[in-house]
């Protein structure tokens, strides 16, 4: 047997004899069964099953390149700073992540909870379910992890204590490149659907106004130590079932802009709702499933700004933060971010190497045009009308006028009715 004292990258069969040798989670007579389940452009991802108890775990290594490229040579350590994100989250938003049982250092591995009985957002919206709960539960993730990992709520030391154990540079260079830089020129690593490329070149790559405030937008970014970020949180990073809602993979968590977290969760909910615009073909069932992920859009946001000043009332601890109106003009600034990082997301799924499948399982190339056309349309204004995007309904009407740009007709369910906020107090 191995001894596990050196780093390798390990197979199915590795880590059957590392349970087996370094962890004490299954009975001595387990019949370990293992299978790499891994879908991601990261890292490798393992399933280990007891056969006689069903008992189960999963194991999670980092190796030093991405599974997307070897061009990205990436630091194992991002296991580390996973390990330790999900256990502070744990802390922070209880029963909201998978149970971390143990990190190891060398081996670039964290053991944790199994989630099987629950299903990957993307993949379930992809099938056109429905999750009520899911912004509630996702808005008390956002307000206790971001709010209360920030200046305005710890000790100043103890906060700049974890921005330095939570630095994370190689990830954050990848979202650097792939986010901020890369989908705004006609850079050679993109991977542009060629029905779409002159559109691109003409609204995307040819808007200097466009290049201006993601320059900005990056800077902010590389240089607002606001909150304790997931720092990759989209529907592909969230286990679901109609009753509970985990937040995983939180290997990119880093200290940056607060509503960067938020703005990934709408941009991959407009995602959603594109997807069902086009693949569903019963108007009846395309408008109520389409009305459903208009509602969560909306709620999302409503939901997360009535628990942050909430929050903020309850848990404030900064002197000068108490001043009349700061707390309003604190939050305005996250929705501001939040608009801006749901442009950057929605432009560079479509544009750069790592596309969604919401948009790529699109079949008819006609339909996926102008899916893609949408998306860019919405995200632009996201970026540059971010100054004037507050409210939930703020959000859906960015998106719905990108709508009839390109489409007429019933094609796509478009409700002027006020929402109302669905919430499990």
């Amino acid at each position: 047997m191995k001894d596990f004292t050196t780093y390798f990258t390990m197979t199915e069969q590795d880590v059957i004899e590392y349970v087996q040798k370094k962890l004490d989670i299954f009975e001595q007579n387990a019949e370990l069964e293992c299978r790499e389940i891994g879908d991601g452009n990261l890292n490798y991802v393992f399933r280990v099953v007891d056969q006689n108890s069903g008992q189960s775990v999963i194991i999670k290594q980092a190796g030093p390149v991405a599974r997307i490229s070897d061009a990205f040579k990436v630091s194992p350590d991002r296991n580390r700073i996973e390990s330790e994100a999900l256990k502070l989250q744990g802390e922070l938003a209880p029963g909201f992540v998978p149970k971390v049982y143990s990190y190891d250092p060398i081996m670039n591995c964290c053991v944790m909870d199994d989630l099987s009985d629950h299903e990957i957002m993307r993949t379930a919206l992809l099938k056109h379910k429905k999750f009520p709960l899911f912004a509630d539960h996702i808005t008390t993730f956002l307000v206790n992890t971001l709010l209360l990992t920030s200046d305005a709520v710890i000790d100043h030391k103890e906060k700049k204590a974890l921005v330095q154990k939570f630095t994370n540079s190689e990830l954050c260079e990848i979202t650097e490149d792939l986010v901020y830089t890369e989908p705004f020129y006609d850079c050679e690593q993109n991977d542009v659907f060629p029905e779409t490329r002159e559109f691109i070149r003409e609204e995307i790559w040819n808007d200097s106004k466009l290049a201006l405030e993601t320059a900005k937008l990056k800077f902010d970014f590389m240089t607002k130590a606001q909150s304790l970020l997931h720092g990759d949180l989209h529907t592909g990073s969230i286990f679901i079932k109609e009753d509970s809602t985990k937040i995983i993979d939180p290997e990119f968590a880093f200290y940056g802009p607060a509503g960067f977290d938020i703005g990934n969760v709408i941009a991959n909910l407009i995602f959603a709702y594109v997807n069902a615009s086009f693949t569903i073909e019963d108007q009846e069932t395309k408008e109520d499933y389409l009305q459903y992920i208009q509602q969560t859009i909306s709620d999302v946001i409503e939901l997360f700004t009535k628990k942050f000043l909430h929050a903020w009332d309850e848990n404030i601890k900064e002197r000068t933060a108490s001043a009349p109106s700061f707390k309003e003009w604190y939050l305005n600034s996250i929705l501001e971010d939040a608009s801006a990082a749901a442009g950057l997301e929605l432009c560079r799924r479509i544009i750069g190497i790592a596309h969604v499948k919401d948009i790529t399982s699109i079949e008819n190339k006609e339909s996926r045009t102008l899916a893609e056309k949408i998306c860019l349309t919405a995200g632009k204004t996201f970026i540059l009308e971010r100054a004037n995007i507050r409210t939930g309904d703020d959000f859906m009407n960015v998106l719905l006028q990108s709508v009839r740009k390109f489409i007429e007709g019933e094609k796509f369910y478009d409700s002027s009715k006020s929402h109302s906020i669905r919430t499990t107090g």
